[in-house]
C-alpha cells in the first residue's frame, strides 16, 4: 500500500502510522496509537526493575591488632553477608605509625580470604589505598543457583520477545 494511503488511513482511525521496519524490502509500517505503546514499554521496565536484585556492598573494618574473638565475630558477620548475596569490602585502617605495620594488616586479609573462600570469590586482592587496605569479596554461586538463573533469562526472554513488537523507527502523526 502506498505510503500516502496508510497515512489517510491512519488519520481515519485517528491512529498513527508508525514504522517498524525501514529496512525491509517494502519498509513495514503499522497503524497504533504510539502514546499508548510507549506507556506499555515504560510500563514493563518499570516491572522488571522491580524483580531485579540489587547487589549492595557491606563493609566490615578491621584494625591491625585485633583479638581472635574480633576477628572470628567479624569473619562471622562476612559469611552471613556472602550468604545474603552481598558482596563484602573488608578494609582496615593504619592510624599513625601502624603505617610502618601494613603487612600484619596484609596477614589479617589473608587470613580472612582464606577462611571464607568456600563461600567467596576475590574480586579485588589486598590493595593499599593512602591509609586503607582493602580487599572486596563477592558470594561464589552454587550449580543450583546457576542453573535457576539461566531459567529464569531463559523465561524472561522469551516472555519478552512474544510480548514485544520491534521499536519504532519513524512517527507519522494525524493531522489535528
Amino acid at each position: 500500500m502506498p505510503p500516502y494511503e496508510a497515512i489517510k488511513k491512519a488519520r481515519e482511525k485517528n491512529l498513527d502510522l508508525v514504522e517498524i521496519s525501514p529496512t525491509a524490502q517494502p519498509p513495514v509500517c503499522r497503524i497504533m496509537d504510539y502514546g499508548k505503546y510507549l506507556y506499555q514499554q515504560e510500563k514493563k521496565e518499570r516491572e522488571a526493575k522491580k524483580h531485579q536484585k540489587t547487589i549492595t556492598v557491606k563493609e566490615v573494618k578491621f584494625r591491625i591488632n585485633v583479638d581472635d574473638h574480633d576477628y572470628e565475630t567479624k569473619r562471622n558477620h562476612v559469611l552471613r553477608f556472602l550468604d545474603e548475596g552481598d558482596k563484602v569490602k573488608a578494609t582496615i585502617f593504619f592510624r599513625g605509625r601502624e603505617m610502618t605495620r601494613t603487612s600484619l594488616g596484609r596477614q589479617i586479609l589473608e587470613r580472612l580470604i582464606k577462611d571464607v573462600e568456600p563461600h567467596s570469590i576475590v574480586e579485588f586482592r589486598p590493595r593499599q589505598e593512602g591509609n586503607t587496605l582493602h580487599a572486596i569479596l563477592a558470594p561464589k554461586k552454587t550449580d543450583k543457583e546457576r542453573e535457576r538463573e539461566k531459567q529464569k533469562a531463559e523465561k524472561a526472554a522469551a516472555q519478552s520477545a512474544a510480548s514485544q513488537s520491534p521499536p519504532p523507527a519513524q512517527i507519522a502523526k494525524p493531522a489535528s
